[in-house]
């Protein structure tokens, strides 16, 4: 019994010598360990109580307990002040200066072309219109012969269309979108169908191989061409001031009868004539016609019973014509001098 009293005697000394020398949380960690852990100094000391006898037990278990109980009080304390020192010194090397200035992040905006499609749609929607929208891989199906557009056509010309194979193309509108509509959809029916196109244009000031269409459709019984002129009226005005007059042109469109191209007056003089109208007062903008019978009963509509209106509208153009820019290049270069203007 006197061997263990010592041998206790001894850790306890030699621990209350290195416990003053932690500095760390790991090296009170590792204290804990060497000294408390299963293979730790008292605990082997606790494991050769056995050959104690009975009367010698509870003395070396009482003298064990409080060595034991002095090392977990000392580790917990001298722990906890090695953590509130690193909080100290972490706040101390942390500290914010709230009288600087702040740092400021620079925003961006929507572009240009997407402002021009949610005003257009705007419009669009306040006259009870819904938004579609579809694939811009079509199918020859829905592109061309869905809207009496049949082999051989000239629209079909490799020149200005993007085959991908002899039956799927990049969509060159987004009519496409509107017999999707028509196939699955009762009338009445009230869309606008926005979305980029793709037609293999040269890039020039007015022209680029990609770019961005809103087309529009109504079906319904006893719509008519009034109702059409009537639409696009309010829309011109709405987009470009109270005084937009449109002009409508006899045209051909495979897939609506009468057709018609649109006019607006010139936003940039109106009407009088000048280098952006090229001295006409009047600026193509979209076109539009009567659904043809022949595309309704095509998509499941009974052309006896219902009619319907669809138009076209070139957002480049609306969007250069919105806010006064002449070369459709600088909606595509993404220059940010330029683009910083409508933020």
């Amino acid at each position: 019994m006197s061997d263990l009293k010592a041998l206790l005697t001894q850790i306890r000394d030699t621990f209350r010598t290195e416990v003053q020398s932690v500095t760390t949380s790991a090296d009170a960690e590792n204290l804990r360990v060497r000294f408390l852990g299963k293979k730790g100094e008292l605990t082997g000391v606790l494991r050769g109580m056995g050959a104690l006898s009975p009367e010698e037990r509870p003395i070396v278990g009482q003298l064990a307990n409080e060595v034991r109980a002095e090392m977990e009080s000392a580790i917990d304390a001298t722990l906890q002040q090695i953590l509130t020192s690193e909080k100290e010194a972490k706040l101390k090397n942390q500290q914010i200066d709230v009288t600087l200035p702040g740092k400021s992040f620079p925003t961006g905006s929507r572009h240009p072309l997407y402002k021009a499609i949610d005003e257009i749609c705007e419009v669009f929607l306040g006259l009870g219109y819904s938004i579609a929208e579809g694939p811009e891989v079509e199918y020859d199906y829905y592109n061309f012969e869905k809207l009496r557009i049949p082999k051989g056509h000239p629209a079909r010309d490799t020149q200005d269309t993007f085959y991908i194979s002899e039956n799927i193309l990049l969509r060159t509108q987004t009519s496409p979108v509107q017999v999707r509509v028509m196939e699955n959809t009762k009338p009445p029916i009230k869309v606008v169908c926005p979305g980029k196109v793709y037609r293999s244009d040269a890039l020039d000031s007015t022209h680029s191989p990609i770019f961005h269409q809103i087309e529009g459709l109504v079906v319904d019984k006893g719509v008519t061409m009034g109702d059409l002129v009537g639409s696009l009226q309010l829309f011109a005005r709405k987009l470009f001031g109270e005084n937009t007059k449109i002009r409508l042109r006899p045209h051909h469109f495979q897939f609506t009868e009468p057709s018609c191209e649109v006019d607006l007056t010139c936003w940039a003089c109106g009407g009088k004539g000048c280098r952006v109208c090229k001295g006409e007062g009047w600026i193509e903008v979209l076109g539009a016609g009567m659904v043809h019978p022949g595309v309704l009963s095509g998509c499941g509509i009974d052309p006896d019973i219902y009619s319907g209106f669809a138009f076209g509208i070139g957002v480049e153009r609306s969007a250069m014509g919105r806010y006064g820019i002449d070369d459709i290049r600088n909606l595509y270069e993404n220059d940010v001098r330029f683009l910083r203007q409508f933020k």
